[in-house]
């Protein structure tokens, strides 16, 4: 059992931090949660954002969940004491910032995720305790400082009193732990590539003495490649190509701007998550301010919340649950059905967990929630076949629909089973027999299924099908037949499955015999409305009464060998990576519906 100091903060951050937690405790996970208080209502009633309890509670739980905190300027921070407290020297120091220098906070962990097309997925990791930001920031110089930079000819011009002077501490100590953890945390995640980011080019002594340490450290760890970049074409190519990196690491400053200008790149800071890691403590917030002014509208949006969560798991070694819960924040997030206002949508703040949750395959109360079928639809459609059909197997359901093969590589698609069933023509009669007509009548989202006994001799689909068929929003048709024109549908890439193909029509040799009916192929029956999905691997049914479970489980068998590939590509042994993800049963590790709570 894992313990979570949960503080929830101020402003947005208590409704933040519950509405995610309503998602999470549907996992039925080994934590137990500790709740405490930080922050600027703290400050207001004692003269103290953070109270010895809370340092307590810090001290006898293993990580931290830290809510939004608001921060104001030294005058309106004195304003707003008890009038007892005014005057009596107290200063107004940043939560996070003591947090971070008394628990040893060093790496500042901020993932950087492709949420929608899932094109890129990297982390930024910023030393926290020296650089620009160590606190070495004068105005008005003595004697020592003036020496430094008094030959400056702004200097001169100006004065020792008119001057101010930023030093950039950097020490072995704090660079090597930093590098050494970037290094871990690469390979953990099977990144291959990890970037040092600074500017050598000016900053040459400080910038010398960084890359020195990185070359000495990076002969510890020879299957990742290691560079150094300028802070700037970093930037560039976070924008232009971000999915060239694996792990940034920076200092304090230049870090800082990498990671904002990566909230930026994933889609905004209602989205970007941030972990504080040091050696003997941590703790997991959302990126994005406390918004006094938007506190109990019902706005905020959760989601960063929720993948600080998956972070703070993945620090606690569950890592699959971790996985889960990024993927529920993906679907809601590539759906743009139920999203907050930053996100261009009009849900609420708990109308946007209560979906995640739903991606969970759970509701509100816990229990199993049958899905609607174009959603679960769309759930399949994001996994492998393959996963599928695990899931399927550890059912005792059959699905595969043997000999139909993808005609149109790289295509992958879901839905709806709309029936369809040819006969041949009787050849005392003749003319053309309008056997494809009822594609007019097929619903947007459908997987057109054609049985025609799995003839070789004649086509049932082509071009002209598939342009229409792709205008009226069908996902994908599937024909236990044969089709023609596979490379004008390659080139529409319309997702194709098929027995055969031929060149030979079947406008005169075939006829429509009925749709909407069960269609028998194999082994397996195809009923109207069950969960057709198809890819690379070939095709399969999920019969709709099994289709939320069935995706549940394999969202977990895929987040699962995802996590042992990661987890072997770090050099862990294969046995080992299996015992630990659960492989056996991977819808029994923080996957499948449960009742269970925190």
């Amino acid at each position: 059992m894992k313990s979570v100091a949960v503080l929830p903060g101020d402003g947005i951050g208590p409704e933040v931090t519950s509405a995610a937690l309503d998602v999470v405790e549907e996992l039925s996970l080994p934590l137990d949660l500790r709740f405490g208080e930080i922050g600027w209502e703290c400050w207001r009633q004692e003269g103290d954002p953070v109270p010895q309890r809370t340092w307590k509670l810090l001290t006898e739980t293993d990580t931290c969940l830290l809510g939004a905190i608001t921060s104001k300027p030294l005058r309106e921070a004195e304003a707003e004491l008890p009038s007892d407290l005014r005057g009596t020297g107290r200063t107004f120091v940043s939560p996070v910032i003591q947090l971070r220098q008394r628990l040893g906070l060093y790496a500042n962990v901020r993932p950087v995720v492709d949420l929608v097309n899932t094109r890129f997925d990297f982390t930024v990791i910023r030393e926290n305790t020296e650089g620009l930001y160590s606190g070495f920031d004068f105005h008005g110089l003595d004697d020592a400082l003036w020496n430094l930079v008094g030959q400056h000819p702004n200097a001169q011009a100006s004065g020792p009193e008119a001057t101010s002077v930023t030093l950039r501490l950097q020490t072995e100590f704090g660079m090597d732990r930093l590098l050494r953890y970037g290094f871990a945390y690469a390979r953990s995640r099977g990144h291959r590539r990890l970037t040092l980011v600074d500017k050598p080019n000016v900053l040459r002594h400080s910038g010398n003495h960084l890359r020195e340490r990185l070359e000495s450290i990076a002969g510890e760890h020879p299957d990742i490649e290691a560079e150094i970049l300028n802070v700037d074409a970093v930037a560039l190519w976070m924008v232009r190509r971000p999915e060239r990196f694996g792990v940034l690491v920076a200092e304090n400053m230049f870090g800082d701007i990498l990671s904002d200008l990566g909230a930026g790149v994933m889609g905004g800071l209602g989205l970007a998550p941030s972990g504080n890691i040091g050696d003997h403590g941590s703790y997991f917030e959302p990126v994005h301010g406390s918004a006094p002014g938007m506190a109990g509208q019902d706005r905020a949006n959760p989601m960063a919340m929720l993948m600080a969560m998956a972070q703070m798991l993945d620090h606690l070694d569950l890592r699959v649950p971790g996985d889960e819960l990024r993927a529920a924040v993906r679907s809601v997030t590539a759906r743009r059905a139920t999203v907050t206002y930053d996100l261009g949508g009009t849900s609420g703040t708990r109308e946007v967990a209560r979906a995640v949750a739903g991606e969970l395959g759970v509701t509100e109360a816990g229990t199993g929630a049958a899905e609607d079928a174009e959603d679960v639809a769309d759930r399949l459609a994001r996994l492998d076949s393959a996963s599928v059909s695990d899931a399927l197997d550890s059912l005792g359901v059959g699905g595969v629909l043997a000999g139909i093969t993808p005609r149109v590589p790289g295509t992958r698609a879901a839905g709806r089973a709309f029936t369809v069933t040819y006969q041949r023509v009787d050849r005392n009669r003749t003319g053309f027999r309008n056997a494809a007509n009822y594609l007019d009548d097929v619903p947007e989202g459908s997987f057109v299924v054609v049985d025609n006994a799995g003839s070789t001799t004649c086509t049932n689909w082509g071009s002209l099908l598939t342009r229409l068929a792709q205008r009226r929003g069908v996902r994908g048709t599937a024909l236990h037949g044969s089709a023609r024109d596979i490379t004008e549908i390659r080139a529409a890439g319309y997702p194709l499955f098929s027995t055969g193909a031929t060149m030979v029509s079947g406008k005169n040799r075939v006829e429509l015999a009925a749709t909407g009916q069960n269609i028998v192929i194999g082994d397996v029956t195809v009923r109207p409305g069950d969960i057709v999905v198809g890819d690379d691997n070939g095709v399969l049914v999920v019969p709709v009464e099994y289709a939320t479970e069935v995706a549940a489980r394999a969202e977990s068998v895929q987040r699962t060998e995802t996590a042992i590939a990661k987890a072997v590509a770090g050099g862990q042994r294969l046995d080992e990576a299996r015992r630990r993800f659960g492989y056996a049963r991977p819808w029994d590790n923080g996957g499948s519906s449960s009742s269970s709570h925190v």
